[in-house]
């Protein structure tokens, strides 16, 4: 059964060229829009509908255009992209904003004593581990022994490296001391994601041709997906974690802040909360999500197995994650 909708809109592909910056920025600010956390799951299952039955060739009456990409973008936002599978809500990027926002607040504001900092540093690696394995690229699952061994690895490390900065803070002035958290949260970045997408790292991810046609599974592919997943974190984090604290240790020696300090956590949240509206689009669009690489760039064994089978083929596409 088929509609008025034409069916050559190609919704396997983001609605703005992916090729420009501009294009993936405008792609990503639907993405990681906050509101989408809100839908509910009627919603979510009518949009996962709508999309699956256009891409069989099947249109509801009286479907148009802008019906159908609202749609995929509901669903972009909500399902796993090799998968398939709904992710829970937390691990969604659309839920990136209010989490960070909260999280990373919290983190500036209560820094000076252990305690806080391991409290915290805890809460946002969790938080990342679930980000890290719900964005993951390929279509292979991790088994529950895999999964929590790779969350105490990644939770672990990125614990005890925040408390090694901390440590060094000591020696710092006062607003250095302030920039701790950022520095934790890049370095530890750097140990959670590659912990949570470990079985890409030693099994590799799908590699496609141009159409689609899967090639096979790249560890060299994993491994420059996962490194512009952690320069887009660390970029995300940028402007949430160095813009605040100047602002705020200008806004504590002011009369007012002084009068009423139980406002420094909410101001603190709510300057986070801002920066990351715009960093976490802005950050998503560094890279195509659909990156590509040459053949010549593979193993060796993948380069010939490919040379076999697709001999016109000279570059594969692989979805790095987020």
């Amino acid at each position: 059964m088929s509609g008025d909708l034409s069916l050559d809109i190609n919704i396997k592909e983001p609605r703005w060229d992916q090729s420009t910056f501009m294009g993936r920025a405008q792609h990503f600010f639907f993405v990681t829009d906050p509101r989408n956390i809100l839908k509910s799951s009627e919603t979510l299952e009518d949009a996962r509908v709508t999309v699956e039955n256009y891409r069989l060739g099947v249109v509801k009456p009286g479907l148009t255009e802008d019906e159908l990409w609202r749609a995929k973008y509901i669903y972009d936002s909500a399902f796993h992209p090799d998968t398939g599978e709904k992710m829970v809500v937390v691990g969604r990027m659309s839920a990136q904003v209010p989490m960070n926002m909260t999280i990373t607040g919290c983190m500036l504001t209560f820094y000076r004593t252990t305690p806080a900092v391991v409290f915290w540093q805890w809460v946002n690696q969790s938080f990342n581990a679930v980000v890290n394995y719900s964005n993951r690229s390929g279509d292979a699952a991790l088994t529950t022994n895999q999964l929590a061994a790779a969350y105490i690895s990644a939770t672990t490390g990125a614990v005890v490296t925040a408390l090694g900065l901390k440590s060094l803070a000591k020696r710092l002035p006062a607003v250095m001391s302030r920039f701790v958290p950022f520095f934790a949260v890049a370095a530890a970045n750097c140990i959670n994601i590659p912990f949570m997408r470990q079985r890409e790292l030693k099994y590799g991810i799908p590699v496609t041709d141009e159409k689609g046609n899967r090639l096979g599974e790249s560890v060299t592919a994993a491994k420059s997906g996962i490194i512009q997943v952690v320069v887009s974190r660390i970029g995300m984090a940028v402007p949430a974690m160095a813009i605040p604290p100047v602002i705020m240790n200008a806004l504590e020696k002011k009369a007012f802040m002084k009068r009423f300090p139980v406002l420094n956590a909410p101001v603190q949240v709510g300057l986070v909360g801002l920066c990351l509206v715009f960093a976490t689009p802005l950050c998503c669009a560094l890279f195509p999500q659909k990156s590509s690489m040459a053949v010549s760039s593979l193993e060796p064994d993948l380069q010939e197995r490919i040379g076999q089978s697709s001999p016109h083929t000279t570059s594969v596409f692989f979805n790095k994650g987020l």
